[in-house]
């Protein structure tokens, strides 16, 4: 199997370890305070590493999304690796390609340690489905998913339709317009995974599934705006 290479790999492929374990604390509830769903407020690879005692191996279903590494994001690395020099490398706004020519290593190294927790977290039997844009970092992401959870464990991609009105703006005249966005989704191991369906919502059942898939429903992914709008226009179905 292929594998892919970048600057200071090697100092985070074991970086998911040195990683400390932090104690929770419970702060205030929404709702129920019976109800196992929590809020973290913490830097993201410490409340995962927190997870682990509790989840490993537990989660069923993991969905993450990324940054793109578009460079509109001004994304920060700001991982505690060990390593003098790394940090001084990392420890930076990540900008445009042309201001900073290795952003899709820090990209790499950023996205390392998260895939390997959440490996660790997913159940035998679960699914983590990321999102990504196909014109930056879709081909890094599916090599270094390939590595962690192996290529075998690839269950396919999901391409749902992004924007449907035509991008305005001086760069469209240059570029192919992207009107869709892939999310890849892989099983911890395919051998125990059961499978899952995607099929149309029925309005008169609240769960209809729940006989065989627990308490569940599914509907079309829809973007921030629609919301109790309903706006047809921000529903975009998903396309295989």
């Amino acid at each position: 199997m292929p594998t892919l290479h970048w600057i200071w790999k090697d100092k985070v492929i074991n970086h998911h370890r040195e990683i400390p374990y932090r104690l929770l604390k419970k702060e205030y509830v929404h709702g129920s305070d019976t109800s196992e769903n929590k809020i973290i407020r913490w830097d993201n690879l410490e409340a995962l590493k927190s997870l682990l005692p509790e989840y490993r191996g537990r989660v069923k279903c993991i969905y993450i999304d990324p940054p793109y590494n578009t460079g509109n994001e001004w994304w920060i690395y700001n991982d505690n690796v060990n390593d003098p020099k790394m940090k001084r490398w990392l420890h930076t706004v990540v900008g445009k390609e042309w201001e900073d020519l290795s952003r899709h290593d820090k990209w790499l190294c950023m996205m390392y340690p998260h895939l390997r927790l959440l490996h660790e977290l997913l159940a035998p039997d679960g699914v983590i489905f990321v999102s990504i844009n196909f014109m930056h970092e879709h081909a890094n992401l599916r090599l270094v998913m390939d590595e962690i959870f192996w290529n075998s464990n690839c269950l396919w991609e999901i391409t749902w339709e992004s924007t449907t009105q035509p991008i305005n703006s001086w760069s469209a005249r240059f570029w192919l317009q992207q009107k869709v966005e892939p999310i890849i989704f892989y099983a911890k191991d395919i051998k125990r995974q059961n499978g899952f369906i995607l099929e149309e919502l029925d309005s008169w059942l609240r769960y209809p599934h729940a006989w065989k898939l627990w308490a569940c429903r599914f509907e079309i992914i829809e973007k921030s705006d629609a919301g109790a709008y309903e706006r047809k226009t921000m529903k975009f179905p998903i396309l295989w």
